[in-house]
């Protein structure tokens, strides 16, 4: 851990068989830790946070609390940080390569509502898509296809890419499954 943050890498594929994914990354923050000012382009970073809050400050201030995934798109290029509250955050960070470089920065914030425990999150394009599911304890969900991601109490871990059907997780825990577009992209290396 370096000034109250610990990163550890879950999925980084560099040879571009995950299409756009670049990075998933489970990361740490003790209380009022941050990333530090620091410059993307051309990506977007999917934030969702696992327990505590997360304070997002680019364009304005929005707080992200557990369930809650930040949408960001770097686009033509930003300066952003993000802080952990007074409860420290838990947060899963992915990074995709943009679908279309050029635009203009932005940012949101999907809130779950109280009976909204599972669902797709619309990252508004077609070539990454997120189902979210915040499992209760003792409860079990089916989960779509795809790179599963699953938070419990103990651990993190990145699961297969089921290539066909559902799989099945019980709580309590937090799952995130990525379907991608696994065309090879024009970035990638050999």
């Amino acid at each position: 851990m370096d000034d109250g943050l610990s990163s550890r890498p879950l999925v980084e594929p560099t040879d571009g068989s995950g299409g756009p994914l670049l990075r998933i990354a489970e990361d740490r923050l003790m209380p009022g830790a941050g990333y530090g000012a620091h410059h993307h382009a051309d990506v977007d970073v999917v934030a969702v946070v696992l327990a505590g809050s997360l304070a997002h400050n680019w364009g304005g201030r929005a707080t992200l609390r557990a369930g809650d995934v930040g949408v960001l798109r770097a686009g033509t290029g930003l300066v952003h940080d993000e802080v952990a509250g007074a409860d420290g955050a838990h947060v899963l960070q992915t990074y995709l390569r943009t679908r279309s470089p050029g635009q203009e920065p932005g940012h949101r914030t999907v809130r779950w509502a109280a009976g909204l425990g599972r669902g797709w999150v619309d990252l508004g394009r077609p070539d990454a898509r997120l189902w979210v599911a915040r499992v209760q304890a003792d409860d079990t969900v089916a989960v779509p296809p795809g790179l599963r991601v699953v938070a419990t109490r103990q651990r993190v871990w990145a699961g297969p890419l089921p290539t066909q059907g559902e799989g099945r997780v019980t709580g309590p825990a937090t799952v995130c499954v990525w379907q991608l577009d696994r065309a090879r992209p024009l970035w990638a290396v050999d």
